[in-house]
């Protein structure tokens, strides 16, 4: 189909139409022909706006990766003091990628529901992002599910408001908190498997209740769940309990060389 457009006509026609010609040999006076001639011009506009519109790039799909991700966002207490967290999660849908935002109470039955879906083949990559106590449950839904043999591919907490530790990892873990606030670093406890980030944020104008509104943080959580995502192919490890001392007694045993 032919793109409409709007032409403007110059007051001087010839700048469109060819000048007449006195007669043709057949009698016809030349107006047919320039007639003809604008018709021509009007069909290879048509022709050429068309190849402009199929020039334009596609709304590129969802790719294999974003669709079997998951990310799950805990809100803070009462559901009333989190809501950046809503933002956060529609901007990735936009991206299609499937999320859940729940209160942070919800995080043993989450566990337990992307257990399942990731046993079933549903899910590949596993992501959470928390809130106030929605980051401080964390730590608790990152270790229930290594425990159940899943492995959580990005964490990440906004200003947790109590002392947490990593007993089990997540292949990284980002803590982003106010250190001169409520906010508390991330501890890693001793056999903590992963790469952990502390990011103090103080003297940036983000408080408690706002660091899950402020833009810039919330770009730079949906920039690092991108980048989680892209380095999905290679998919997040979760030690079998006893693997460790399995293989240091192994070591141990094997024969000495020279």
């Amino acid at each position: 189909m032919c793109e409409q457009r709007e032409v403007t006509i110059p007051a001087d026609r010839e700048a469109y139409v060819p000048k007449e010609k006195s007669m043709r040999s057949d009698g016809r006076h030349a107006a047919g022909a320039s007639h003809l001639s604008f018709r021509a011009w009007a069909i290879c506009l048509c022709l050429i706006s068309g190849l402009a519109v199929s020039a334009r790039p596609a709304a590129a799909a969802p790719s294999a990766a974003a669709a079997t991700t998951h990310v799950y966002l805990l809100r803070g207490v009462l559901n009333i003091f989190s809501l950046g967290l809503d933002t956060i999660g529609a901007r990735l849908q936009a991206q299609g990628i499937p999320v859940t935002v729940a209160n942070f109470v919800s995080w043993s039955s989450l566990a337990d529901e992307a257990a399942s879906a990731y046993k079933a083949g549903r899910l590949k990559t596993i992501v959470l992002v928390g809130h106030s106590s929605g980051a401080t449950a964390l730590p608790d839904m990152i270790a229930k599910l290594n425990r159940l043999g899943v492995p959580v591919k990005l964490a990440i907490g906004l200003d947790s408001v109590f002392k947490t530790k990593l007993t089990t990892g997540a292949e990284r873990y980002i803590n982003i908190y106010i250190g001169d606030g409520p906010g508390e670093p991330v501890r890693a406890a001793n056999g903590f498997r992963g790469k952990l980030d502390n990011v103090d944020v103080r003297g940036t104008g983000v408080g408690h209740i706002s660091i899950d509104k402020n833009e810039a943080i919330q770009r730079r959580v949906i920039a690092e769940i991108d980048a989680a995502i892209a380095r999905s192919r290679a998919p997040a490890h979760v030690a079998e309990p006893g693997t460790l001392k399995r293989a240091r007694s192994a070591a141990a045993m094997a024969p000495a060389r020279n």
